[in-house]
């Protein structure tokens, strides 16, 4: 009887076992199957990303100013639809799973609530467009030429060469000034004249040294006004256009090209002298 019971204990063991190995290698199938799914997801993700990336510059509907938010969004969404469904292998059901997302979401956005601000700023920033990569801006926050728009993020590169990474909200929260938006911008360049000189001269002068740069345009004309009777000088003001990418330098080559002008047609710019008065040694 007890040599029975044992063959049967030992039986039974055998079938449990059995059954247990049977049930780990069924789980571990579905397991590798659903890391198989996530795996082929997150490839799947970055390489439509990367295709997205190199098709958008090339849509005449859409600018590389969208290309980093758009490839970000597509990369996560693709990768989440995969996440789902790796996880409907392992046996969740799909009104768990859209519970768990959401009960995710809710904690997400309560914890992260800057990041989402962050968010929305940058999609505001990609739907309004304010600047477009490639423009320089200048903000309370941060000024620099735009090199990327992402989905929490901007990127910049100041003009001396630094590279600034603010947050999105930080740039919609603050008065946006665009220097590039424009296809022409006005240059202002003051200059004072003494008051013994003649003004009409001064400005023939001006006028003609700068209508000899073919950077400045003749629409609108330039001009040359009294801005301010100062002190020691007459101020005046010469205002031209330029093509807003020809602004900078031609502003720089006018400092000197005026200044050599006004030199060779006599007109004195005055500057502030010092007399300074011997002591009279004679009298003591």
């Amino acid at each position: 009887m007890e040599v029975d019971k044992l063959a049967a204990d030992v039986e039974q063991f055998g079938n449990n076992a059995s059954a247990f190995l049977d049930w780990g290698l069924a789980q571990s199938q579905t397991l590798l199957i659903a890391l198989v799914i996530l795996a082929a997801g997150w490839f799947i993700a970055r390489w439509l990303s990367a295709m997205a990336a190199k098709l958008i510059p090339n849509s005449k509907a859409l600018d590389e100013t969208v290309t980093p938010m758009v490839t970000q969004v597509l990369q996560y969404l693709v990768f989440l639809t995969f996440v789902v469904i790796a996880l409907g292998q392992l046996g969740v059901q799909t009104n768990s799973i859209i519970a768990v997302i959401g009960a995710a979401g809710l904690a997400i956005a309560l914890a992260l609530q800057g990041t989402l601000s962050n968010i929305a700023a940058g999609v505001m920033l990609i739907w309004l467009r304010p600047f477009n990569v490639g423009d320089y801006i200048e903000s309370s926050a941060v000024s620099g030429t735009v090199k990327q728009v992402g989905l929490f993020a901007t990127r910049l590169r100041t003009i001396d060469g630094l590279y600034v990474f603010t947050p999105n909200a930080k740039i919609w929260d603050a008065t946006i000034t665009n220097y590039s938006k424009e296809l022409t911008r006005r240059l202002s360049f003051d200059v004072g004249i003494d008051y013994a000189a003649d003004i009409d001269l001064a400005r023939k002068t001006l006028l003609e040294t700068v209508m000899a740069d073919e950077r400045v345009l003749s629409t609108p004309e330039p001009v040359v006004y009294v801005m301010n009777l100062g002190a020691s000088s007459v101020d005046l003001q010469l205002r031209a256009w330029t093509r807003t990418e020809d602004h900078w330098e031609t502003r720089m080559a006018m400092n000197e090209t005026c200044k050599k002008a006004l030199d060779a047609a006599g007109v004195e710019i005055p500057f502030p002298h010092m007399h300074i008065l011997a002591p009279d040694l004679t009298s003591k």
